[in-house]
């Protein structure tokens, strides 16, 4: 069974700007901590990456899994799925974006994971709390 987590956070930048930050991909590496490699695979027609092999770090090791995203409500979410996965079975997530005050965005970041493995439920919070500070870091990077 999948794990959830879901996340809103406001930031102070123009919603344009957020969804340009999260759609860079190959930039991952310079403001998610966790993320340590990115190759795009493929493009869909619009030349927008469509399949993204990552490499990050997870439970003191390093994974490698690929996503496909699913531009089809763009530029209000972003959502993903796992195509392959080492130690998980299923990565399933979405970014929402919606305009705030003052010109901001407020996002709400939603996940589903499912190790292969289970894991104990502290090992999973402590997961949990690594992988939604990707949201607070791409507010760090959107505010710069």
């Amino acid at each position: 069974m999948a794990e959830t987590a879901s996340q809103t956070i406001t930031i102070a930048a123009a919603p344009e700007r957020v969804w340009a930050i999260a759609c860079e991909f190959e930039s991952y590496p310079d403001w998610a901590k966790d993320v340590k490699d990115v190759i795009v695979r493929s493009r869909d027609g619009d030349g927008r990456p469509d399949q993204v092999e990552y490499r990050a770090s997870a439970l003191g090791r390093s994974t490698h899994y690929t996503l496909s995203y699913d531009y089809s409500q763009a530029p209000n979410v972003l959502a993903w799925h796992m195509v392959r996965g080492d130690i998980m079975r299923t990565i399933d997530g979405a970014y929402h974006f919606s305009p705030a005050a003052n010109g901001g965005t407020e996002v709400r970041y939603d996940l589903a994971i499912e190790l292969v493995v289970p894991l104990p439920g502290f090992v999973k919070r402590r997961a949990e709390v690594r992988i939604l500070n990707t949201v607070r870091e791409l507010k760090a990077r959107a505010e710069a």
